[in-house]
């Protein structure tokens, strides 16, 4: 079976019942959480986890890894706020960095600005100073009143955050594009648009404000998981990929899996020449045009990757000042992708693309032969004449294809090194496929944000010393290495990022566990009747407990009062009455409460009324625990300046806070389903 995005329930479920199902991981995902939102069983679509093979496993469960799916509904926020703030980021400074190590001063007496920017982390934290000055910035304009510290005033703090991260941080045609829907978020993997995606906590909409497009609402976490524990949940997993051995340590330890090699189908004929280094990126880019250029000149087919859009229009702009015929395949025109795609190993075809031509794309030396035909013949004709066509145009492709393998094959060229190994592996396995010739390089400058985030300090006056400023460029022993062990950092850190968000992520998994398995057992039970009156009981207990005292005592009586509320006027007279002989009067009133509405409507359509009231308050709650667990995820991290581990602080509030979810979750539903007066005429 294939399940699809445009099927029902219905269909999914059929699909999912064979004994083979394919199916997208972003599908599978959410299947399974909105399967988990359902409040009828039989509109479930998923079975039980068994056995999952994972096409470019590398790229779900490691590139991946750090992205949550989330089903999220609409909330109210303020986004005039987000207007607001947006017009003071230039009134703010950053903080002034030593001239030599590029560091900010380790005193924070030093720190001249109003905040510090980590380029790494893609954090903005701001200095005593900073939030002076945005609170009288705050007061001067009319936007708050009072101090910035009241409840109502504090979130312009965290406006403001967003908001400079989205003027310094997140830039146009980096991580996004501005498209017809407004602002699209762009995979930094693959290039492509997420369609549909959003940045969370606010960043959306401060971008949005930057961007000058409309301002849209802030969304709440319905339900979410990652990847990472979405496939855990298979008894079973492996899967396939170019470029799994370089992370052979992270499938092993955070998997279970082990990485075997295996060897092409034919030799390997492609040349991968060493990197060329140059000191800035405009020589960096004249190096290249000038080699593309040549290379264009001579017939053989060239392919540019780049790390953004941006970077793929500077380029861009160069080959046509050279005269360079060339296309160029980027978030902005992936309509044409498949056009570009088929001409691109074509004689003279010089295209740039981001990661887009990336993973997964066939590059055919000659041109691809069934596009070809398609041109000549059109789209409307029948198979048989298409694959007659197809043999009638073979000779004619065989010469191109011999002519282009002559010319040495693809030429791949790669104007920056990516933070993965992986991916500068995927964009160099474009050319040589299959045994063709083929030939790749990598173009490195030292202002390339790898080399300048993440490289020696010490390495750019080094290489100016070499000689490099000048426009030439060197091949040394001690870039290469800087180079590998930059990536290898940056490799380790990612890999260190995915492992601590697995930790965090752990948490919210047994408890959504946790609420699934009930949330299933409720949807199973035909008596929930039965399982209000035990909720009840077991509440009843725990008051008693925590009065440890047998006389009844007033926060006991609250308590009650709030839940049986109305119905305690047939109690009586509670004088003397010790905790016990009460609690089983509390019983008896609850018993026949529900027993008159059972009778009033029938036993079905109460159970379905207990059912439908039990999982909308599980439901609603969760939603509401998810989001404190966001926030107390952001409050642990700052206890490590007391030198408390934020994860054990994590776990053990996050344990707190989940026992208190759980208890206000059958206290909520026991007093919502005895205070609720039935009425047998009523047509609802």
């Amino acid at each position: 079976g294939v399940v699809l995005s445009n099927m029902d329930y219905e269909l999914r479920k059929a699909q999912y019942a064979r004994d083979i199902t394919y199916v997208t991981n972003n599908e599978l995902g959410f299947d399974y959480l909105r399967d988990n939102m359902r409040y009828d069983l039989n509109e479930k679509s998923l079975r039980k986890f068994n056995y999952c093979i994972i096409d470019e496993i590398d790229s779900i469960l490691i590139d991946e890894a750090r992205t949550p799916l989330i089903i999220s509904g609409p909330t109210e926020g303020n986004t005039k706020a987000y207007l607001e703030v947006n017009s003071l980021v230039s009134f703010l400074k950053e903080c002034s960095k030593d001239s030599k190590t590029g560091d900010y001063p380790l005193e924070i007496d030093d720190l001249d600005g109003d905040y510090t920017v980590d380029e790494k982390a893609k954090r903005i934290s701001f200095t005593a100073k900073g939030l002076n000055n945005l609170e009288q910035l705050l007061v001067s304009r009319g936007i708050i009143s009072g101090s910035m510290y009241t409840d109502s005033n504090f979130n312009y703090v965290h406006y403001m955050t967003q908001a400079l991260k989205a003027h310094l941080l997140f830039l146009k045609n980096r991580e996004y594009i501005v498209g017809d829907s407004g602002v699209e978020i762009v995979d930094e993997f693959t290039g492509r648009v997420l369609t549909g995606r959003r940045y969370s906590d606010g960043l959306h909409q401060a971008i949005e404000a930057k961007e000058g497009v409309r301002v849209a609402n802030e969304n709440k976490t319905m339900a979410t998981i990652t990847f990472q524990n979405l496939f855990r949940m298979f008894n079973k997993i492996s899967g396939m990929t170019g470029t799994a051995d370089t992370e052979a340590k992270e499938f092993h330890k955070i998997y279970n899996l082990d990485v075997v090699v295996v060897p092409t189908n034919r030799l390997l004929a492609r040349i991968d020449e060493n990197d060329t280094i140059y000191y800035t990126e405009e020589f960096k880019f004249n190096a290249i045009t000038d080699e593309v250029y040549k290379t264009y000149k001579k017939g053989q087919p060239v392919l540019v990757g780049t790390v953004s859009i941006e970077k793929s229009e500077i380029l861009s702009a160069m080959f046509k000042s050279r005269g360079i015929k060339h296309e160029v395949l980027n978030a902005k025109n992936h309509s044409r992708e498949a056009f570009i795609i088929a001409e691109a190993g074509a004689k003279h075809a010089v295209t740039i693309a981001t990661n887009m031509a990336g993973r997964g794309t066939d590059i055919k030396l000659g041109g691809n032969i069934e596009h070809r035909v398609r041109k000549k013949i059109g789209t409307n004709v029948s198979l048989e004449e298409f694959q007659e066509a197809v043999k009638n145009e073979r000779e004619n492709y065989l010469k191109d294809y011999n002519e282009v393998k002559s010319l040495g094959g693809l030429y791949v060229i790669g104007s920056e090194r990516h933070e993965s190994r992986r991916i500068d592996n995927q964009l160099r396995g474009r050319s040589g496929r299959q045994g063709d010739p083929g030939r790749s390089r990598f173009y490195v400058s030292l202002e390339d944000d790898l080399m300048r985030l993440f490289a020696g300090d010490n390495l750019r006056s080094l290489m100016g010393k070499l000689g490099m400023a000048t426009g030439e460029p060197i091949t040394h022993s001690l870039l290469t290495k800087s180079l590998i062990n930059a990536q290898k950092r940056v490799e380790d850190r990612n890999f260190e990022i995915r492992k601590h968000l697995l930790e965090y992520d752990d948490v919210i998994t047994k408890q959504r566990d946790f609420i699934y398995a009930q949330r299933n057992s409720i949807l199973e039970d035909t008596a929930i009747k039965d399982r209000i009156l035990v909720a009840l009981e077991e509440y009843l207990n725990f008051l008693i407990e925590g009065t440890k005292s047998s006389t009844v005592s007033n926060v006991f009586l609250n308590e009650v009062n709030s839940i049986f509320a109305y119905m305690l006027e047939s109690l009586g007279s509670i004088e003397n009455i010790n905790s016990l002989d009460l609690k089983a009067k509390l019983m008896q009133i609850a018993k026949e409460n529900l027993d008159e509405k059972e009778n009033l409507i029938g036993r079905d359509l109460f159970n379905g009324f207990l059912r439908y009231e039990y999982l909308k308050n599980i439901d609603f709650k969760f939603q509401e625990h998810l989001a404190n667990l966001d926030s107390l995820r952001e409050a642990v991290y700052l206890r490590s300046y007391a030198n408390k581990n934020p994860i054990t602080e994590y776990k053990e509030e996050g344990f707190s806070i989940f026992s208190e979810l759980i208890k206000d979750i059958k206290v909520s539903t026991i007093r919502r389903v005895l205070q609720l007066k039935l009425d047998s005429n009523s047509s609802d």
